[in-house]
């Protein structure tokens, strides 16, 4: 009889072991990180993991709010944050794992931040690190420079943050499911049995954003998810509202520092 193959090991459960350890994947069935177009529910990690890819998106869904992770964008998720996976054509990326004390420098919330050539090619180079041998002394130093660089990285605007009280997050919801709609926040306050007032003063406390700039929001993840996907701008802006594809475009370069056109380029 045929040799049955062993499961790959889960490193991202593994508390002992190299307290970093990197994956380079794809879309094969032998990935340890696979990837293409598939999702993950509800899950966590005991290692803390910080995933990018070079092609496609990745949706990533905490009880706090949803993040987008475009290409060359590298996702922060600390040791323990429960969370769900929506991956769209992601046919290369990289994982890093690291064990819950070496997290302690870090972000202590899922974020999206910028990766750095130089993260890059640490990553490279530490993915080709026996994962299961101790760390050399050299490693750890380099491993010591890639926190030092993690830490410091800008956050990118990338994030949806969700209300927690009952109403907000009705309309929120509602928000989401309608986003071109036209009503204004005097609309929305009554759609939701709560006072303009109320919804104005409510927002920020939860989210962080106003009302507003959490709508804005909304259509941008909105609008990245289809943009992964191949979608034509104007089709994009038609289904956010805008009466035209130069305005979405100007909303969309404002906010993200590129026009939908060229955001998706290294």
């Amino acid at each position: 009889m045929p040799e049955q193959q062993q499961p790959m090991p889960d490193f991202s459960e593994q508390a002992d072991g190299p307290p970093l350890i990197v994956q380079w994947s794809d879309d094969g069935p032998e990935s340890q990180f696979r990837l293409g177009t598939r999702e993950v529910d509800w899950h966590s990690h005991v290692r803390g993991q910080l995933m990018c890819v070079e092609s496609g998106l990745v949706h990533v869904r905490t009880r706090q709010g949803s993040w987008i992770l475009p290409p060359h964008r590298a996702g922060w998720l600390p040791p323990g944050q429960e969370h769900k996976v929506a991956i769209s054509g992601a046919m290369s990326g990289w994982n890093v794992l690291l064990a819950p004390e070496a997290c302690a420098g870090l972000p202590g919330q899922a974020c999206v931040i910028g990766s750095s050539e130089v993260l890059v090619a640490m990553v490279r180079r530490a993915a080709r690190w026996p994962q299961q041998a101790p760390l050399t002394v050299a490693q750890q130093r380099m491993m010591a420079v890639l926190l030092d660089e993690l830490a410091e990285a800008p956050k990118e605007a990338l994030h949806l943050p969700m209300p927690t009280d009952r109403r907000l997050l009705a309309v929120a919801n509602a928000v989401l499911a309608q986003l071109d709609s036209q009503r204004t926040l005097q609309q929305w306050a009554q759609w939701g049995a709560m006072s303009a007032r109320t919804l104005s003063r409510l927002f920020p406390a939860e989210t962080g954003m106003s009302f507003a700039q959490w709508r804005t929001q909304a259509g941008l993840l909105h609008a990245l998810e289809r943009l992964a996907h191949g979608d034509a701008v104007a089709d994009i802006a038609h289904s956010l509202g805008y009466a035209t594809p130069s305005n979405f475009i100007a909303m969309f370069r404002r906010s993200l520092g590129a026009s939908p056109g060229r955001y998706f380029k290294p």
